[in-house]
C-alpha cells in the first residue's frame, strides 16, 4: 500500500508534469524539486544520529554501480555539457571519462567493480566535479565510519554502518518520482548513472525522445536497485 508521504510526494512531482510538460524546464523542475526534498528533509531525520565521516575527498564509495532516474541523468547531462564547453573543458575531459568509465565498467558485477576500482569519472582534484547535481543515489548512500568505508573498498568483508534514514529517505523520493513519470506516460525506470550518461552525451536527441515517450536510455535500464 502506498504511503501518505509517498503520496503526497507523486502529487507534487505530478503537478509540475501537468504544468510543465511542454517546457524545456521539465528535466531542471523534477530533478531540483526531488533534489529539495531530499536537502530539506534529511537533516530533520538525521538529528538523533552521531555525524556522517562523508567528506570532500574521500571517493570510497563513488566505485559502486549508482543509479538514476532519467530527469537526473539529463540534469547532469546538461551539467557536464557546460563543464566541457568551460575554460578547463578540454583539460577535465569530463565527458571522455564518462565514456572511459562506461566501457570498463559496463556489465560488471558489484564484486569486479570493486576489485577493478576504477575511479569514479567524477571525481576530479580529490572532489566531485558534478556535487550540486549529484543524484539521489549518491545523496542517499551515508557513512558513519571511513575506516570501513575504504576497508570494504579494499575488498575486506566487513559491514560498513550506513544510514539508514538517508537511504529510505532516498527511496521514498525516487519512488514517488518514478510513479509520477509512469503516470505521465513517460519511461520511470532506472538506469546505470555512467551508461545512461555516456548515451545521452552521445546523442542529444535521447533527451527529447524521452520527453516523447520514448524510452531512449533503456541500454542502460537496470532491474533493480540493489546499490547505490
Amino acid at each position: 500500500m502506498i504511503s501518505a508521504a509517498s503520496a503526497r510526494l507523486e502529487t507534487m512531482f505530478g503537478a509540475i508534469l501537468a504544468t510543465r510538460s511542454a517546457s524545456g524546464q521539465l528535466i531542471e523542475a523534477l530533478a531540483d524539486r526531488a533534489f529539495d526534498l531530499f536537502e530539506a528533509n534529511i537533516e530533520a531525520q538525521t538529528a538523533h544520529l552521531p555525524p556522517l565521516a562523508c567528506q570532500k575527498g574521500c571517493p570510497s564509495c563513488c566505485a559502486l554501480r549508482v543509479s538514476a532516474t532519467a530527469p537526473e541523468i539529463f540534469l547532469i547531462n546538461r551539467y557536464v555539457r557546460k563543464i566541457d564547453a568551460g575554460p578547463a573543458g578540454s583539460t577535465i575531459g569530463l565527458s571522455r571519462r564518462i565514456a572511459h568509465a562506461n566501457r570498463a565498467t559496463r556489465g560488471l558485477s558489484e564484486t569486479e567493480r570493486m576489485t577493478r576500482r576504477e575511479p569514479c569519472p567524477f571525481i576530479v582534484r580529490g572532489a566531485c566535479i558534478i556535487h550540486p547535481v549529484r543524484p539521489l543515489a549518491c545523496r542517499g548512500h551515508a557513512s558513519f565510519d571511513r575506516r570501513a568505508c575504504a576497508q570494504a573498498m579494499a575488498g575486506r568483508d566487513v559491514d560498513v554502518p550506513l544510514s539508514a534514514p538517508h537511504r529510505a529517505l532516498r527511496g521514498l523520493i525516487q519512488d514517488a518520482l518514478s510513479s509520477a513519470l509512469s503516470r505521465a506516460g513517460l519511461p520511470s525506470g532506472l538506469y546505470e548513472l555512467n551508461h545512461g550518461l555516456a548515451l545521452a552525451l552521445a546523442d542529444e536527441a535521447r533527451e527529447r525522445d524521452w520527453m516523447l515517450g520514448t524510452d531512449s536510455l533503456a541500454p542502460a535500464r537496470i532491474a533493480t536497485d540493489a546499490t547505490a
